[in-house]
């Protein structure tokens, strides 16, 4: 019995070493190291058609929240780069209005800033030296990145799959996978 046991560890280590590293996903044959893909976020992102007051959907930040923050369920996409894009519209309470076109990098924990509207409905383009990404951070004064992110879009760090799911964790308040 301990000879079999001993053939068969032999033979199963025999097979792992026959088997090029070729064969396996992510081989580099520059290197013969295995990598990773580099993240590649898409380019030309275009702002959505502006917000509907019937589409926007309120989403609760704090208690002691003087801002009321709405998110465009139309707007709602899932890049191909893994980045959840929508729209956030902001009243404030000294009656101004605040509307962003953003995206979270759900695995990496930042978002970014696209476009502001204008008062006319059309959309001004942040300009791309200004385009970075940010982390999210949950602040006490300001944490909507953090609750969209985490109780939204990103549950449990990954991407919703579709606009659907998101506008189902909007209805809901929060995502299904959200404890």
């Amino acid at each position: 019995m301990r000879h079999s046991l001993t053939f068969l560890m032999l033979a199963l280590a025999t097979v792992a070493v026959a088997q090029t590293p070729k064969e396996a996903p992510g081989y580099n044959p520059r290197n013969d190291n295995f990598e990773t893909e580099v993240w590649q976020e898409l380019r030309d992102v275009e702002p959505p058609a502006f917000p509907a007051d019937e589409t926007l959907v309120e989403i609760y930040v704090s208690p002691v929240a003087t801002n009321k923050y709405y998110i465009d369920t139309a707007s709602i996409t899932t890049g191909k780069d893994g980045v959840v894009r929508y729209v956030m519209v902001v009243r404030t309470s000294g009656g101004a209005t605040n509307v962003s076109f953003e995206g979270i990098h759900c695995s990496e924990r930042k978002w970014k800033h696209y476009a502001s509207g204008r008062n006319d409905k059309t959309w001004s383009k942040t300009q791309m030296a200004r385009q970075e990404w940010r982390q999210i951070e949950n602040k006490p004064l300001n944490p909507v990145h953090a609750i969209v992110s985490r109780t939204l879009f990103c549950p449990m760090g990954m991407a919703i799959r579709n606009a659907d799911e998101g506008r189902n964790a909007l209805r809901l308040g929060k995502h299904p996978l959200v404890n």
